[in-house]
């Protein structure tokens, strides 16, 4: 994908979540950390020129991973939300849907910080292999790929998707 096409998917994503929410009253979309932020930004900015404002909050999920064991301490960014999310429609963001366990632990974080309506979740790339029971509501492009592959997203300043072979 070249910057043109995530211009076109996030454009895309961002009709989608407004048909399906009846506007973006009551929506906060939430970046994961690290790319899921400026990826929420953008969608947000999109949701905005349509719609008006959209609420815009980062999650740091890095105290929720399941692999902190094996992992080294983990770099924390932070987490900042525009407001309370109870009673709220949030759509979690981020770059690449893998295995699942980022959202898996996205969803644990946002326990922490209220309750909201609805959880949603609106990713830029798809590329399979679940391991958890979880799926996008929202999705960019669907890239099959293999175990030995690697996605790289790079979002700013020239946005681009592709697939590198690991072997």
């Amino acid at each position: 994908m070249d910057d043109g096409d995530v211009s076109r998917a996030l454009k895309r994503i961002a009709h989608e979540i407004l048909e399906r929410n009846r506007g973006s009253q009551d929506l906060v979309l939430v970046g994961i950390h690290t790319l899921g932020v400026p990826l929420s930004e953008r969608l947000g900015a999109e949701i905005s020129s349509i719609d008006g404002p959209v609420a815009l909050g980062r999650l740091d999920i890095g105290l929720h991973r399941d692999d902190l064991a094996a992992r080294p301490t983990p770099t924390l960014h932070g987490t900042r939300m525009p407001a309370d999310i109870s009673g709220k429609t949030v759509v979690l963001v981020d770059d690449v849907f893998y295995t699942g366990r980022t959202i898996r632990s996205a969803l644990d974080a946002l326990t922490d910080l209220g309750r909201p309506e609805a959880v949603q979740l609106a990713v830029l790339v798809d590329r399979g292999h679940r391991q958890l029971p979880i799926r996008a509501d929202y999705v960019g492009k669907n890239l099959p790929t293999s175990d030995r592959e690697r996605v790289t997203v790079v979002v700013a300043p020239d946005a681009g998707v592709w697939i590198e072979d690991l072997a």
